[in-house]
């Protein structure tokens, strides 16, 4: 009889301190800044998403303005290499902007080379990039007239470019 006392009123001892309405106050000041934290960097992430998106939105617009403005569409590409196998785009240079240099030919090289290899739809190991004085020659293949416009915009879009000579080919299947 004594053991079964014993048992039972140490049976209600056990339960009552598993009592989850008893957590400390320190545990639930901490659970509490886990879980703000945890909100907080949701949405800052979320919003950092956001903000990438409408920069790369952003960013394509431009480029796509650009094809139209230098006149870089399919339709042209296809004339200029009709009439002689080049395109060739020239860039207003804004005033006060320095027109090359010796030591600019290689950054400019080194910039458009890194944004080829950024693109998807260019190969860097098909283009050859030289550049003399801001004056930048592409010498390769692409897979369409459409990527001959892309890499001249690249290219015409490079800090210390005036001017693109495309000699790029479309490679045959």
């Amino acid at each position: 009889m004594k053991i079964i006392l014993i048992s039972t009123a140490l049976l209600g001892l056990l339960s009552a301190g598993c009592n989850k309405n008893d957590t400390p106050p320190v545990v639930q000041k901490t659970e509490n800044a886990v879980s703000n934290a945890y909100d907080k960097t949701k949405d800052a992430v979320g919003n950092a998403a956001e903000k990438t998106k409408d920069v790369a939105i952003d960013a394509k617009n431009a480029v796509a303005d650009k094809f139209t403005e230098w006149k870089l569409t399919p339709s042209d590409i296809k004339a200029d290499l009709q009439k002689g196998g080049r395109v060739v785009r020239d860039k207003t240079v804004a005033a006060g902007e320095k027109v090359g240099g010796a030591v600019d030919n290689a950054r400019i090289v080194t910039v458009i080379n890194a944004k080829y290899v950024a693109d998807s739809d260019l190969s860097a190991w098909k283009i050859n990039v030289d550049a003399d004085s801001g004056v930048v020659t592409l010498n390769g293949t692409v897979k369409s007239e459409d990527f001959i416009g892309k890499a001249i915009v690249l290219a015409l879009d490079t800090d210390g470019v005036h001017q693109v000579v495309s000699l790029l080919k479309v490679e045959t299947k």
